[in-house]
């Protein structure tokens, strides 16, 4: 299934995607939290696609006509995995890391799909990356990589816009990962039922204005999706609702020569296998 959050009467409402349409959840299944955060947490009704399927078509939306947003607009967590592609350690000219480094980021710098990026008044740096996301499914702590994928409920698509020139600034990351509405995020959550276990064998790529920037695959990763959620469950309590970009491939802006920088105009597309696609407009701060 796929999952959406979409505005309704001016209130958050989560939908599940049928074919070309949005089928409203509130309309076929009143009694379920209206939050797709909360509804994780409840778990699915298994009879919930079947229902969907069946819905009449006044609990229809037309998906093109529907602006959604970010599918989980209240994460508790969004705890970001760098530096996780061989290639792009290679890229970069950084040794490969011996345990994933992570960090977080800030919801005022997620956007909404469709949404514009922001280029910041104080940078012309700023650059895409794709990541496919991991959605945690129920609290887990100490969890082994064998036990980790039972924990995952499924994967959205992420652009996590970096601020290259404030990357250089310190040896933390933040400054670089927090500016607003920098990082796309959707457009809508893939339950983990509908990809290989892991995510695994899973191409992902960046289009600029149409252009393939990054081409990539999941098997590419330094540590797979099990293997992350293990190593951050022993940090830390995740829970249902909560976001793991997973890190991205090369091929980004900063590592071109020249380099390429998103600027005012432009267009860039996440596209994950099997996941979905992700675009959003790029604008200059007002």
């Amino acid at each position: 299934m796929r999952f959406v959050t979409f505005k309704r009467s001016g209130q958050s409402a989560v939908g599940i995607v049928v074919g070309e349409e949005i089928v409203d959840l509130h309309a076929i299944a009143p009694e379920l939290p209206t939050s797709l955060k909360s509804l994780i947490a409840s778990g699915i009704p298994a009879d919930l696609a079947a229902r969907a399927s069946a819905a009449p078509a006044s609990a229809r939306l037309p998906l093109a006509q529907t602006p959604l947003t970010v599918p989980i607009p209240d994460p508790g967590k969004l705890l970001c995995i760098g530096l996780n592609y061989h290639d792009h350690a290679e890229e970069t000219g950084q040794a490969v890391p011996s345990y994933p480094p992570l960090f977080l980021r800030a919801l005022s710098s997620v956007a909404d799909p469709g949404a514009p990026m922001i280029v910041p008044k104080v940078s012309d740096q700023l650059d895409f990356e794709a990541e496919l996301t991991v959605v945690i499914g129920k609290r887990c702590r100490h969890v082994s990589v064998e036990e980790a994928l039972d924990y995952v409920f499924g994967y959205t698509c992420f652009n996590e816009g970096s601020v290259r020139d404030f990357q250089k600034h310190t040896s933390q990351w933040t400054s670089a990962k927090n500016f607003d509405q920098t990082a796309p995020l959707g457009p809508w959550i893939v339950t983990a039922d509908e990809v290989p276990p892991g995510a695994k064998g899973l191409q992902v790529r960046t289009l600029l204005n149409g252009n393939v920037m990054q081409d990539a695959n999941t098997d590419g990763m330094i540590f797979g999706v099990a293997e992350i959620i293990s190593y951050v469950s022993q940090i830390m309590t995740l829970e249902p609702g909560d976001l793991i970009p997973t890190g991205t491939p090369a091929g980004v802006g900063m590592g071109r020569k020249p380099p390429v920088w998103l600027k005012p105009g432009d267009t860039v597309t996440i596209d994950i296998e099997r996941v979905g696609q992700l675009t959003n407009p790029v604008v200059a701060e007002a």
